[in-house]
């Protein structure tokens, strides 16, 4: 017979942070009702008050390791940091938008609620420790996102942005779930840990089948995370909706992908082969190739982009390629925290440095969407200097120069590369940064060597240049003192034991 479970069987104390957020955005929509039209700006403080209040809870059980939901949500250090880069994306990624939406008449309280309920989405699947909590996780991520997305109604480019997202996400939540029943099919269970138990003891029921249901789960999560072949949709997602959506999207989706990924890799899927000697997980040089086509085809397509948007959009491809290289790097036995844990700095270094540069191009884009080609960058140093430099810098991290947090993550990752023996991969990384110098670097030609009055950034105001100011703090104190961040990941462990 059913028995109701007790507070202390769910143990929610572990797992208050994300209840607490998706509460608390439930209840935000309630309240913004009675809000009035002209001051939404009372619910974007509301939405960074609840995501204050969520980072400090976060804080609280950040050294915790646990279970809830009857081990189907689980709180570690893992996790704790994730929560970290969604809550910090959230918060600045709402100082940029407060001003950019009510001048492109889209100002709309429900906009911060749908940012909350996306992280909280992305919160549960870096929490997950069950195949259904990961896809839950993934609706709660995506399904406000395809909304966000659309959300300059009546504009034709955001329109078709939202739609084009709706469809393939769709696809790929589509191909998860079945890949999920394979698994499921092969095993016995959706839990990962029970997963893995079954793979050790050597009683799967059909290996094919759970080969077959990880390729899918890998496809659906690679959607996701916009990882090449599955890429096809990030440029004009990322060119059509709104640029504080895009820069939102650019960033959480792709931890909230990565946190699922890692999650199913290594502790659920980290069975080995090599002539009986454990040495590598059997998926690891599918997602090293996976890592190496992203970053080759992401690289080089960037090089002719002209729009702002879609280069970032290319760039973020790319990125996804730096860190789908720790993934692989996890594929080694005795280096699964290793690559976590570079992983992890990585998606840091990549939050603050892209969403100052997705800043930036909110400020020189017009209310009609112009604005957002390579030439309006042309004499920017001259016009606005101190932006100029600050877009300068965000480029020289994207690139993976010295004294920058992007230097920092990629060294982690090349180092986790090259110790589990993926050599090979790691010097795709390094030839592929050099290529990336062209088209960062370009724009950094265009802002201080190129002839031009410079555009007068229109859409620099309080709130934005908050915004991109604290992106650049974070991504310069990464950069000169990157202990600050070293050391809270190092205690990371996310690898399964026999």
């Amino acid at each position: 017979m059913f028995q109701t479970p007790t507070i202390a069987d769910l143990n929610l104390g572990v797992a208050l942070p994300s209840v607490f957020l998706a509460l608390y955005a439930t209840v935000l929509l309630v309240i913004d009702l009675f809000i009035e039209e002209e001051n939404k700006i009372r619910t974007a403080w509301l939405a960074i008050a609840g995501l204050i209040v969520t980072f400090i809870l976060n804080l609280l059980v950040y050294t915790t390791v646990d279970e809830a939901f009857y081990g189907m949500f689980v709180a570690d250090p893992f996790s704790a940091f994730l929560n970290i880069i969604v809550i910090l994306t959230a918060i600045i990624s709402i100082l940029l938008a407060i001003d950019y939406m009510k001048r492109v008449g889209a100002e709309r309280g429900e906009f911060y609620v749908l940012i909350l309920f996306t992280s909280a989405g992305i919160m549960f699947m870096g929490h997950a420790n069950n195949l259904v909590v990961v896809f839950v996780g993934l609706e709660l991520l995506s399904i406000p996102l395809y909304i966000l997305a659309a959300f300059r109604y009546p504009d034709a480019r955001s329109e078709e942005s939202g739609m084009k997202y709706l469809i393939l996400g769709a696809f790929s939540s589509a191909f998860f779930v079945f890949g999920s029943a394979l698994v499921y099919g092969a095993t016995g269970t959706t839990s990962l840990p029970a997963i893995f138990d079954v793979v050790a003891a050597d009683q799967v029921v059909s290996p094919v089948l759970l080969i077959m249901g990880a390729g899918l789960v890998l496809v659906g999560l690679g959607f996701k995370v916009a990882a090449v072949p599955f890429h096809m949709w990030t440029p004009d997602v990322y060119e059509g909706a709104p640029t504080p959506v895009t820069a939102f999207m650019s960033v959480g989706a792709k931890v909230g992908g990565f946190a699922a990924l890692l999650r199913i890799m290594i502790v659920a899927l980290p069975m080995v082969m090599a002539g009986g000697e454990q040495v590598h997980a059997t998926w690891q040089l599918t997602v090293g190739l996976l890592a190496a086509a992203t970053l080759i085809l992401s690289n080089f397509v960037a090089i002719s982009q002209t729009n702002i948007k879609r280069l970032l959009a290319y760039s973020s491809i790319a990125h996804a390629g730096y860190i789908l290289m720790a993934v692989a790097a996890a594929g080694t036995v005795g280096y699964a925290d290793i690559a976590a844990q570079a992983a992890l700095v990585y998606l840091m270094a990549y939050m603050f440095t892209n969403l100052g540069a997705f800043g930036i191009a909110m400020a020189l884009e017009r209310p009609d969407g112009s604005g957002t080609t390579l030439e309006d960058f042309v004499g920017l140093g001259r016009s606005q200097p101190a932006l100029a430099l600050i877009m300068a810098f965000f480029m020289l991290s994207l690139t993976g120069i010295p004294l920058t947090a992007g230097f920092i993550g990629k060294w982690l990752v090349f180092n986790a590369s090259i110790q589990s023996g993926m050599i090979w991969l790691a010097i795709i990384g390094v030839l592929t940064s050099v290529i990336s110098a062209f088209y960062y670097v370009r724009i950094i030609v265009n802002m201080f060597l190129r002839d031009g009055d410079g555009d007068p950034a229109p859409g620099l105001t309080p709130y934005l240049n908050l915004g991109i100011y604290l992106s650049f703090a974070g991504t310069l104190v990464l950069g000169i003192l990157p202990f600050l961040v070293t050391n809270l990941a190092n205690s990371v462990t996310i690898a399964a034991v026999p």
